[in-house]
């Protein structure tokens, strides 16, 4: 998820959108809104978005249809997702939105306090998520790279190549050697 990476809400109801607003306002996130499920489709699939608030009901797409298509998608199948409905507990809903493995479920009216504590764990826990991914994805490149240069480097003999180590993705960690770590040396018990 890009850093300027956006929640946005969706309601067919303008004050609804406004209120949503102004409770998340204290956050500091980037925030978007969309009036309909068609919308809020469209903008998902832009990118851009790391969080949905979504109403459950709406004319034309729903809000569990939204969720639905988000989940077959790779590229939007994470991407937290809290229900708002406003006709109360209902049994069936939270069955089918939990299924879909939506975060949150809320009723309206909202506690402002409580939903800009769910927000910002969500979105905060899924930006962490995703910075994880991208680490785990650039380590796994290093190693491939590394592994290549190091065949090449075997064979012209090069012997200080299998005495490499690779970087500690902290910068203040020192790197670490292992001699014969690479070549199958192991070290012989001292008894």
């Amino acid at each position: 998820m890009p850093s300027d990476a956006k929640i946005l809400i969706v309601d067919d109801h303008e004050d609804t959108l406004y209120a949503l607003e102004s409770a998340l306002a204290p956050l500091g996130y980037r925030l978007g809104r969309a009036t309909s499920g068609d919308e809020a489709l469209k903008q998902v699939l832009r990118g851009q978005v790391g969080l949905l608030l979504l109403d459950v009901r709406m004319p034309g797409v729903s809000g569990l249809d939204v969720v639905r298509y988000m989940r077959r998608l790779e590229q939007t199948q994470h991407i937290p997702v809290v229900l708002l409905t406003g006709f109360g507990p209902d049994h069936e809903l939270t069955s089918a939105a939990f299924g879909l493995g939506v975060a949150d479920l809320v009723m309206k009216p909202i506690d402002p306090w409580a939903l800009r504590t769910k927000v910002r764990y969500l979105f905060d826990t899924h930006r962490r998520h995703l910075a994880l991914e991208q680490e785990v994805r650039e380590l796994r490149a290093l190693v491939k790279d590394h592994g290549e240069d190091k065949g090449h480097d075997e064979e012209d003999g090069d012997a200080a190549a299998r005495h490499r180590a690779l970087p500690h993705p902290d910068a203040r960690v020192p790197v670490q050697r292992i001699n014969g770590a690479h070549t199958g040396e192991l070290e012989q018990d001292r008894t």
